[in-house]
C-alpha cells in the first residue's frame, strides 16, 4: 500500500479574505498542512526559513515586499510556488513564459484544483529567476521602487532614488547607497531591467549609475572618459555608455 505524501504548504497573501479561501480551498486535501499563514513578505520570509515549506501560495501585490522579493530572498530548493494573484491576463503571459503555476484572482474551484495538481505533480522545484519574472510581468513604464538584498538573516530596502550607482562582479552586484556598500546575488543586466532607463544608465559593462549623481564627465587617457559623481566616486564610461549618459543628460536639461 502506498502512503501519500505529506505537503507542508506556506500561505501568504495581505487579504485575510484571500487567505480563508485558501484555507477552504484546502479542506478537502488532508493530505496538505498549511505551517503558517502571513500577511506580509517579511513575516513569510522568517516562516520559509522556520518551517522549510513544500508548498508555497504566494500573493504578488503586498506593501514593502512583493511576491517576487520574497521568492528571491527565500531557499527555494524544493518549493513548488503557486502564485495568487490580480496581475491582468497579459502580465500572466509572463508566469506562463516562465512555467510559474498561477492562480488569477478570482479563480474557481477548478482553477484551484488544476494550478495545485501541477505543483504537486513537479518532480523538483522549477528554478525561477525572480528579477526577471518580476520584469517580464511588470506593466509597461513601470520600474523596481526599490531594491532588496539579504545578508543572512538580515533583509535590507535600498529605495532606488538612494542608489548612487552599482558595480558588477561576476554573478554579483556591488550597490553604493548613501556611502554604504550592499553585495547583492544579481547580474548587473538583471538589475538594469529593473530600473528606469530615463533615471539610471548603463555607462559600462560594469557599472550603473543614476544620472542625478553625475557631477560631471572628464577625459581619461586618450580614447576614453570617466563620470565624477556628487560624493567624489570616479566611474569608467566606455564609448557605448557615453553616447548614452551623454543623450540623457541633454533629455534632463
Amino acid at each position: 500500500m502506498t502512503v501519500a505524501r505529506k505537503w507542508k504548504a506556506l500561505v501568504v497573501d495581505d487579504e485575510e479574505l484571500a487567505r480563508r479561501l485558501l484555507r477552504e480551498m484546502l479542506v478537502q486535501h488532508p493530505e496538505i498542512e498549511i505551517v503558517a499563514e502571513c500577511g506580509n513578505g517579511m513575516d513569510a520570509v522568517k516562516a520559509a526559513a522556520e518551517h522549510q515549506p513544500d508548498l508555497l501560495f504566494l500573493d504578488v501585490q503586498m506593501p514593502k515586499l512583493t511576491g517576487f522579493d520574497v521568492l528571491e530572498l527565500i531557499e527555494r530548493e524544493n518549493v513548488a510556488v503557486i502564485f495568487v494573484t490580480a496581475y491582468d491576463q497579459y502580465a500572466m503571459k509572463a508566469f506562463d513564459v516562465h512555467a510559474v503555476d498561477y492562480l488569477l484572482k478570482p479563480y474557481s474551484r477548478d482553477r484551484f484544483e488544476a494550478a495545485l495538481e501541477r505543483a504537486k505533480s513537479q518532480k523538483a522545484a522549477k528554478h525561477v529567476d525572480a528579477g526577471e519574472l518580476a520584469a517580464a510581468a511588470r506593466p509597461a513604464g513601470q520600474y523596481s521602487e526599490r531594491i532588496v538584498v539579504k545578508d543572512g538573516t538580515k533583509v535590507t530596502l535600498i529605495p532606488v532614488a538612494k542608489l548612487d550607482f552599482a558595480e558588477a562582479t561576476d554573478d554579483y552586484v556591488t550597490l553604493v547607497s548613501e556611502g554604504k556598500k550592499h553585495l547583492k546575488q544579481q547580474t548587473i543586466s538583471g538589475l538594469e531591467l529593473a530600473l528606469d532607463p530615463g533615471q539610471f544608465v548603463r555607462i559600462h559593462r560594469s557599472y550603473i549609475v543614476n544620472l542625478e549623481r553625475v557631477a560631471r564627465i572628464e577625459p581619461y587617457g586618450k580614447d576614453s572618459k570617466v563620470a565624477i559623481l556628487a560624493n567624489g566616486a570616479r566611474l569608467p564610461v566606455s564609448k557605448a555608455g557615453y553616447g548614452r549618459l551623454k543623450e540623457l543628460l541633454e533629455e534632463k536639461k
